[in-house]
């Protein structure tokens, strides 16, 4: 018993010094807050998920753009209660719409979100308000707590000097991005977006359109098109109140800047990008790269920058593809492959070409800490100076019934030449100026617009379709 209270007496203690140890000063409040992470661990956090980001989502390929949204958020930066710390801004190339930020000043956009703003004015509220997460150490804050409630579990590491191993914090990667945030965390960072916005000489008012489109959007998408920054960062109606009774009739003086930043969209890729591999009659193409293979029936597809992923619909069977440069004979290149398998049990192996192309393959055993052992094939194809490798994956007792599907897809794959694929191309925004007597409807139907894109493009131009835009002003279409 006695050992038992000085057990306890010793973890009371070690952890009241541990928080007397990692309070600091909150750079907006000026108050001590608990904080077991410092700015240069914060710093070093945001570096491993901008590679991370960077690798899931790819950066848009528009220079120009990027350098624009850049310029704005730099223009704010002097403005925040973090001035010192070096900020990146950044457009992510994907349609969903989203903003948010890293640890250390990583601030990202997609390009689905600018595709819903229709001002410059808008587009600073909304990176004043990621900067005002980064200026307040939310993310950090809230992974503190998060350690803190844990604390039980790793006392007897409290002295490690990476922080981050601690609680199975090792690997922060994109977990990070997709912080639900406090209602209080939220009235703040839109409170600061405010500020700094208006500081920069942009109207803030413009964040309420910004909202109302955010709103618009989610009551006319389907399910799947809802937009991600609601889920990341929640609408009530409690912050809507609170942002308007921080404007001022001074405001209106400031700038919005519409015609400039919508001319900056012009071109924009909209939706899905094909050149990026899409998948049509159960095959999946990829114009880029120039090649293509069959989908099993039914089987989800997530396709990323890094890699493709094909996944049986009850989770029992996997293909993953990925593509690497290399002039590695493909041998070595597959040992370095199987390597990475852990304790794997080599079954056999083969040298059989797939279609013109020479190809290594081989089958293994892998066991698992928890559940029965996996059946993994590996097949490294050489294209051109690529090595294409794909990794199907099943349980080992269901290999008979899975491997054979993964297999027909793996020897499917062959080079693509047809035009029509090569030639696949993304929809993009295009601009357009209304004479005043069309409605939004009559305008998308003289154009030849296609009806399923209709309501999201009246709530990208904030008008309703049967209403008419207003002449000479600039009105977002697709082409």
């Amino acid at each position: 018993m006695k050992r038992f209270f000085r057990t306890k007496w010793f973890i009371v203690t070690l952890v009241a010094a541990l928080l007397a140890i990692a309070c600091a000063v909150n750079p907006v409040s000026g108050k001590k807050e608990l904080m077991f992470f410092s700015e240069q661990q914060e710093i070093a956090m945001g570096q491993e998920t901008d590679q991370a980001i960077r690798q899931q989502y790819g950066i848009y390929e528009d220079k120009a753009l990027n350098e624009y949204v850049d310029r704005i958020g730099q223009s704010m930066v002097p403005h925040s209660h973090r001035p010192k710390l070096k900020h990146y801004f950044a457009i992510l190339d994907t349609p969903m719409v989203n903003a948010f930020a890293a640890p250390g000043g990583y601030i990202y956009v997609t390009r689905g979100i600018l595709a819903l703003m229709n001002s410059e004015a808008e587009l600073a509220a909304v990176l004043g308000h990621e900067m005002g997460h980064v200026a307040a150490r939310h993310s950090m804050a809230k992974m503190s707590g998060q350690m803190l409630a844990q604390i039980g579990l790793v006392v007897g590491s409290v002295v490690s000097k990476d922080i981050r191993k601690f609680a199975g914090l090792a690997s922060i990667g994109t977990q990070l991005l997709f912080l639900k945030f406090s209602r209080s965390d939220e009235y703040q960072a839109d409170s600061l977006g405010i500020r700094y916005a208006r500081q920069a000489q942009y109207a803030p008012g413009e964040m309420l359109r910004f909202f109302n489109a955010l709103q618009n959007m989610s009551a006319e998408s389907s399910s799947h098109n809802i937009p991600t920054f609601l889920s990341t960062h929640p609408m009530t109606s409690d912050r809507i109140a609170k942002v308007k009774e921080q404007l001022s009739s001074q405001d209106a003086s400031l700038a919005i800047k519409k015609e400039d930043y919508l001319r900056r969209l012009d071109g924009l890729i909209y939706g899905d990008n094909p050149r990026q591999g899409f998948v049509e009659n159960g095959v999946f193409y990829h114009p880029e790269m120039a090649f293509r293979f069959s989908i099993p029936a039914n089987w989800v597809v997530q396709n990323t920058p890094m890699q493709v992923m094909i996944g049986e619909k009850e989770g029992r069977a996997a293909l993953l593809l990925q593509a690497e440069t290399t002039s590695q004979d493909l041998d070595p290149y597959l040992q370095a492959k199987a390597e990475g398998l852990g304790q794997a049990k080599l079954l056999k192996t083969a040298g059989d070409a797939i279609g013109p192309f020479q190809a290594r393959h081989a089958w293994f055993q892998v066991p698992q800490e928890q559940g029965e052992p996996l059946a993994v094939r590996l097949a490294c194809i050489r294209k051109g100076a690529l090595v294409y490798t794909f990794i199907g994956l099943s349980a080992y007792s269901t290999a008979n019934t899975y491997h054979p599907i993964l297999n027909r897809s793996i020897d499917s794959f062959q080079n693509e030449s047809d035009p029509r694929i090569l030639k696949r191309g993304p929809e993009r925004l295009t601009l357009v100026r209304p004479d005043g007597r069309q409605t939004l409807q009559a305008l998308l139907t003289q154009k030849g617009v296609d009806r399923s894109h209709w309501k999201q493009l009246a709530v990208f131009n904030s008008i309703a379709l049967d209403s008419v835009p207003e002449a000479g002003k600039l009105v977002k279409l697709l082409k």
